[in-house]
């Protein structure tokens, strides 16, 4: 691929992740053949992709660009911003990356689990504190959101200032974390900000968003009229809201257990960095706390999306080595429902209600806050900043779209409002914004077990059809001199169909087979083995189809002797 540089008074955004989509989020600004990326996430696999971890971004636009790199901003400390940065930054030439002390303590200790890679190159950023990175002036500036050290940046340029808002709410009123600094906002704006890149995972959300207090009051509700044992699952990295639980558990003289690897990584770093405040007996091995009266226990752990090895989904289904639901259990789900999670979560609930458990879930009380600002929100920082340019980020296509037109509803020109997508190049000057014909790669990139980007979309439409159909072996003994089949061929049927159930199919499909096979190679001379296995596999998947309207995979194994 052509190396492609911007001119001196140019700069080009590329979003590589984040655009159209929740997660992923990567982007780069270039200026003068010099690179400033801003984070390295991933996302969850859909239901549709059987057997994949995550997805990452496609980095082939900066590969061979390693010495053109100056750095990379990490906003916080998610893993839709940090988890895919094991997996990318070593074939980016390890540049150095800046980030808060608890995104760098997550991004340090997620490393561990990568003992091959190289070590990290990672400085801590601090409020207010400027630094330059090649021809980029940076200033970090807080940010609300639900985890602690998220921060915006102010990126200078030699073609204009730059605000990057970093998933954001503004909170007046937040638990474990200062309110909103609207007076440092108004002063970033006053430094004539050409290009605003802002959050839009709420803009389709009216008002504003909930503060963490009014979570708090709610949540407290809970904790004073539960009789029995309370188990609270919300996401891992949710810090703000497991101090809460913490908090509430201490006023109310409950024992905590803390459920997941991930819960239990983040607090120990929190609890070493001072962002988690809790007695030195409040937090015990689930063990040690399962040993109390039952008004006097938390569980705290994953699970609210219905994750299949969660801690709420092993529970619900009986398979937790120590924890049981009984008549009497509070159950309470603290996040909202990540869209194409609706199924597993709702599963997850009916089964908690069949043991006899009191659910909360956030349609039913206010027991959960978006880090993300609504529409009321978007418009004051549109007010704080007053930028000539907008470039909606982090959303489905839905949220962009919506975020632009309230752009244009607060009286921004529709020409300098850009919806992009992924992959497509931007053209930023002092007096104008547009999308160049150039894209670059932005496809997903699949990660399953140690492979990355090793699973295609023909490996992923072969599992797609294994778990919708099925498959079907046929294993066909032939005489290797008169290409005719010995005996009656053998069939493995997986989730297809049940053989005993089906014996007329069955024998259907064998006569077929030796059929195919006779007439493919029964006929002296030569044999393409390929084209009779082929064969084999076209027809009897056709046949199959018409007597049951399914089309497994057809795997025919061609046996010589």
């Amino acid at each position: 691929m052509p190396k492609t540089t911007a001119s001196a008074e140019t700069l080009r955004v590329v979003p590589l992740g984040g655009l159209g989509e929740v997660g992923r989020n990567m982007m780069y600004l270039e200026y003068h053949e010099k690179i400033l990326i801003i984070d390295i996430g991933f996302r969850m696999p859909e239901e549709d992709m059987p057997g994949i971890d995550y997805i990452i971004p496609n980095i082939t636009a900066l590969k061979n660009r390693s010495k053109d790199i100056v750095g990379v901003l990490i906003t916080h400390g998610h893993y839709d911003h940090i988890g895919a940065i094991p997996y990318i930054v070593s074939q980016l030439g390890n540049p150095p990356l800046f980030a808060g002390n608890l995104a760098k303590a997550i991004i340090l200790r997620r490393q561990e689990d990568f003992p091959s890679n190289a070590k990290l190159r990672i400085s801590s950023i601090v409020d207010g504190q400027k630094f330059k990175i090649g021809p980029f002036a940076i200033e970090p500036f807080r940010q609300n959101h639900n985890i602690t050290d998220n921060f915006g940046f102010v990126i200078g340029t030699p073609v204009g200032n730059i605000v990057h808002t970093s998933d954001f709410k503004f909170d007046d009123t937040p638990v474990n974390d200062p309110p909103t600094d609207y007076e440092r906002l108004k002063k970033i704006g006053q430094k004539k900000i050409l290009l605003l890149m802002s959050d839009s995972t709420n803009a389709e959300e009216p008002n504003h968003s909930l503060s963490e207090q009014t979570i708090m009051d709610n949540l407290e509700d809970i904790f004073k009229n539960a009789q029995g044992r309370i188990i609270t699952a919300t996401f891992a990295s949710l810090i703000n809201r497991i101090q809460q639980i913490i908090t509430l558990s201490e006023k109310y003289n409950r024992k905590v257990a803390l459920e997941g690897h991930s819960m239990k990584m983040n607090v120990e770093i929190c609890k070493q960095l001072g962002y988690i405040r809790a007695k030195r007996d409040t937090i015990l091995k689930t063990k040690e706390v399962l040993a109390y009266p039952d008004n006097r226990i938390a569980i705290a752990g994953t699970g609210a999306q219905g994750e299949e090895r969660a801690m709420l989904m092993r529970i619900a289904n009986g398979d937790h080595q120590h924890i049981r639901i009984q008549k009497g259990d509070t159950v309470v789900f603290s996040s909202s429902v990540i869209p194409g999670n609706e199924r597993s979560v709702q599963f997850v609930k009916d089964r908690l209600y069949k043991q006899g458990a009191h659910v909360f879930h956030y349609k039913m009380l206010d027991i959960h806050a978006s880090g993300h600002a609504n529409k009321d929100e978007l418009t004051q920082m549109l007010d704080l900043m007053n930028p000539k340019f907008l470039l909606p980020i982090h959303g489905q296509f839905s949220m962009i779209i919506n975020h632009a037109k309230l752009a244009q509803e607060w009286g921004m020109p529709e020409k300098n409002i850009i919806v992009a997508e992924n992959g497509q190049v931007l053209s930023l000057k002092k007096a104008s914004i547009a999308i160049e014909k150039e894209t670059v790669p932005a496809n997903y990139i699949m990660v399953d077990g140690l492979g990355v980007g090793d699973v295609g979309e023909v490996v992923l439409r072969d599992r797609q059809n294994l778990a919708k159909d099925g498959m079907f072996v046929i294993i066909v003994v032939v005489d290797r001199q008169t290409g005719t089949v010995k005996g009656s061929p053998d069939i493995i049927s997986r989730g297809f169909i049940y053989l005993r159930e089906s014996k007329d199919l069955l024998k259907q499909v064998r006569k077929r087979t030796v059929d195919i096979v006779n007439s493919s190679a029964g006929h002296g001379g030569p044999i393409n083995w390929i084209y009779v296995r082929d064969n084999i596999k076209n027809k009897v998947s056709d046949f199959l189809f018409t007597k049951t309207e399914r089309r497994p995979m057809v795997l025919p194994v061609i046996i010589e002797v």
